[in-house]
């Protein structure tokens, strides 16, 4: 039997369940902000998708926060699939639709320091990026005491 070859794309409103369902998961563990299938339908132009033999396997968006800085958002993998490689494959094509847009810096706030420090991210620290923290944080309500890292790629 051929081995089934994972491949990323953009997402369309057939992802729009899909996505949701794998977010929401993420997000009942804390880990993800949920987002509701009205708001995927809205941005899933921000959104590709990892997909393996028509299965959609993995999500990511980026949303942009200035006009030089972008954000890696909802990044994630259904359970089954993880240490494929397939989260860098994700992040590759989030950071190919930066340099399409020209826009040289990409942020993430994760739990998952080294997966993105293996892919030429850098710990910063998080108030580096007052369009983050005014545009989203502020909201947050983890906001006094957020757990999670930030990082930064400068590309081009």
């Amino acid at each position: 039997m051929p081995a089934v070859t994972v491949t990323c794309r953009q997402a369309n409103t057939e992802d729009v369940e899909p996505l949701y369902l794998m977010i929401e998961e993420y997000a009942r563990k804390g880990i993800m902000l949920p987002r509701s299938r009205e708001v995927l339908r809205r941005q899933i132009d921000n959104f590709v998708v990892a997909e393996e033999d028509g299965r959609v396997i993995g999500c990511g968006s980026l949303c942009l926060l200035g006009p030089d800085l972008v954000e890696i958002r909802s990044l994630g993998i259904m359970d089954g699939n993880k240490g494929k490689g397939i989260g860098s494959k994700l992040v590759d094509r989030l950071i190919e639709l930066a340099i399409e847009q020209q826009i040289p810096k990409i942020i993430a706030l994760t739990y998952e320091v080294s997966f993105f420090v293996k892919n030429g991210f850098t710990v910063v620290p998080m108030d580096v990026f007052p369009e983050k923290v005014w545009t989203d944080c502020i909201h947050c309500a983890k906001r006094d005491r957020c757990d999670e890292i930030a990082v930064l790629k400068i590309i081009g």
